[in-house]
């Protein structure tokens, strides 16, 4: 009963974090620290609830999805493949080279608390630094800014930064508005997540058995529907607030876990 109920929690905890720019990573580690919920079964449930998020925002974004597959390519196109895949490319090809140095070294409390104050300070100087406003719109985004913002996505690949608080945030650096970088991060993150869960899942069949179904597919459920509800009240919440909001909640959420865990 206990690991149906440390499931649910975690698809919660999956769900709730995965698009903010909160670190879904590190909520995870850190979660799964209070709870007891650790070694190689932990990190495999965690890898296939990451697939709950990835649906919800394949559900909630088909039609954008289903026309960047037309691959429209040029001036006054919009978005299109292209884009996602320039965006893609840096983090995609670091993460190739060093997915067992991360997945060796990287991934604990310690680090994760460096990277929530990191990707915290970051945020603040996207609010305190940010360019004029040049993309308004998703299809407004240039590829050069896709290819920059891809760049500033390579920092997430430190557990804690948060994926989506160094894209927003480079995307704002860059001259788009905080409602077009987060949904741009949104459509980026799917293939990226899709892979790299992909890839870790195969590292980790051994640790998927048929006994283990129902507390893994709970887990996906609970992170599908929580993430369902939090991209479309994160999209409202990033046209009222600023991201600095989210980076003060990084550094007292790191305070509190330092005093509890550490």
């Amino acid at each position: 009963m206990m690991d149906l109920i440390n499931a649910i929690i975690m698809g919660v905890v999956e769900g709730l974090t995965e698009f903010l720019p909160v670190s879904s990573t590190g909520h995870l580690i850190l979660t799964g620290e209070l709870l007891h919920f650790t070694g190689d079964r932990a990190k495999t449930f965690e890898v296939v609830i990451q697939f709950g998020a990835v649906l919800a925002v394949l559900v909630l974004y088909r039609k954008r999805f289903a026309n960047l597959l037309n691959f429209k390519i040029g001036k006054g196109s919009g978005l299109n493949a292209l884009h996602i895949l320039l965006a893609m490319a840096p983090a995609g090809a670091c993460a190739v080279l060093l997915h067992s140095f991360i997945k060796q070294f990287l991934f604990g409390p310690q680090t994760v608390l460096i990277g929530l104050f990191a990707g915290g300070f970051l945020m603040i100087a996207a609010d305190r630094m940010k360019k004029k406003v040049v993309a308004e719109e998703l299809d407004d985004i240039t590829y050069k800014q896709a290819f920059a913002i891809g760049c500033f996505q390579v920092l997430a690949l430190w557990p804690g930064f948060s994926r989506s608080g160094s894209t927003i945030s480079g995307g704002m650096l860059l001259g788009t508005s905080q409602k077009a970088a987060a949904e741009f991060t949104f459509l980026v993150s799917v293939p990226i997540m899709a892979a790299a869960s992909g890839m870790d899942l195969i590292k980790s069949r051994e640790f998927l058995t048929v006994t283990d179904l129902p507390l893994f597919l709970i887990g996906l459920i609970a992170a599908f529907i929580v993430a369902m509800i939090a991209v479309v009240t994160f999209i409202n919440l990033m046209k009222k607030i600023k991201l600095s909001w989210f980076a003060y909640y990084r550094f007292a959420l790191a305070a509190l876990f330092y005093f509890i865990i550490l």
